[in-house]
């Protein structure tokens, strides 16, 4: 459990902006991609291959100390394909760090004995059954290996906690019920849903989306009506997995999917955001750029690491500052983390 210092110690960050906690930090260990997927753009990039090395990332093992981090998140790009994964892992772990694995899944079943090694939770992205999430992962087979992967985890005594994560838009919005069994079906402990993200720079974009390339990836107002009869269908025909929390969030959860679409379409606001993110965590880029979530800018480069990055000048300001219910990128999020300070991670 959280102590009464600690506690203290994220609500003056929080009134201040100044961090003396950081409870999450995700580290982008491998810049690239093994899947193509339609709503990212992350594997355009992939020539440039830019991964975490464990000298880099034992030059913040000091800073990751005293920012008192108790869990990070290991994300990319695809990390499993960091060559030196593990010996990232063993770093983290000689801290008392919790390890959560983000990952498209194609590669757990080679690594499921390091992965129940090191790992308590495992993030997988599972945009639908099988041909439907193969056709938008552009990745023959790929539904198939994620679901070997989940078996080989399955098989440890103790294995970690397996989280599907389905990003809805036009190519699957019609399918919620068919996705939700196949997570059951698959061993996966629950799934979550989030829209996609249509505004941000994130995921390797160099600006936003234009109009058109919105308009690929966006349930069309045309849809919207079905949208909301798949939600009802899916609450209807997966009752016992709504009823036993499989669905994180629950049924509101698609139906905020359904306001942020109308939004998108001009037909509503976009739902409220709470989230405390920028307080909370933070993203370290191969490079050691240092993000205060995956959609914001990274704060100004400094000399002395992640620490002094964290609180420059400039971040603290930021984080001082910053309205979720005004600024326009929480305004459009569609990823929030609400962390209450007195929680453990």
């Amino acid at each position: 459990m959280v102590g009464v210092a600690e506690i203290a110690r994220r609500a003056r960050g929080q009134a201040s902006g100044e961090l003396a906690s950081l409870p999450i930090l995700a580290l982008n260990v491998h810049s690239a991609c093994n899947c193509r997927c339609v709503m990212c753009d992350i594997w355009k990039a992939n020539a440039e291959k830019r991964e975490l090395t464990p000298d880099a990332l034992f030059a913040h093992v000091d800073a990751i100390r005293r920012l008192h981090v108790q869990r990070v998140m290991l994300t990319g790009g695809e990390p499993l394909l960091n060559r030196n994964l593990w010996k990232l892992c063993e770093q983290l772990r000689a801290c008392g760090i919790r390890i959560t694995l983000v990952s498209t899944g194609l590669l757990i079943d080679n690594h499921a004995d390091y992965i129940a090694r090191h790992v308590d939770t495992v993030v997988v992205s599972l945009d639908g059954p099988a041909d439907i999430h193969d056709a938008i992962r552009r990745i023959n087979g790929g539904f198939d290996r994620i679901a070997r992967g989940v078996s080989s985890l399955r098989v440890f005594s103790s294995p970690p906690r397996l989280i599907a994560r389905s990003v809805v838009q036009r190519d699957n919005y019609a399918h919620l019920a068919e996705t939700i069994a196949a997570a059951r079906r698959m061993g996966f402990d629950e799934i979550s849903f989030l829209a996609a993200d249509l505004a941000s720079t994130a995921f390797n974009r160099p600006e936003p989306w234009d109009d058109a390339r919105r308009a690929e990836v966006a349930v069309p107002a045309a849809g919207l009506e079905a949208l909301a009869g798949a939600i009802a269908r899916a609450h209807a025909s997966e009752a016992a997995a709504f009823s036993a929390g499989f669905v994180v969030g629950g049924v509101e959860s698609l139906r905020r999917i359904d306001r942020y679409y109308r939004a998108v379409a001009g037909l509503g606001e976009y739902p409220a955001v709470r989230c405390n993110a920028p307080w909370m965590s933070a993203v370290l880029e191969p490079e050691g750029a240092l993000r205060p979530c995956f959609f914001h800018e990274p704060y100004p480069t400094r000399e002395g690491g992640l620490a002094a990055i964290l609180n420059s000048r400039e971040a603290i300001a930021f984080r001082r500052d910053l309205d979720v219910d005004r600024n326009a990128v929480c305004r459009r999020c569609v990823c929030s983390l609400n962390l209450p300070i007195t929680q453990a991670v």
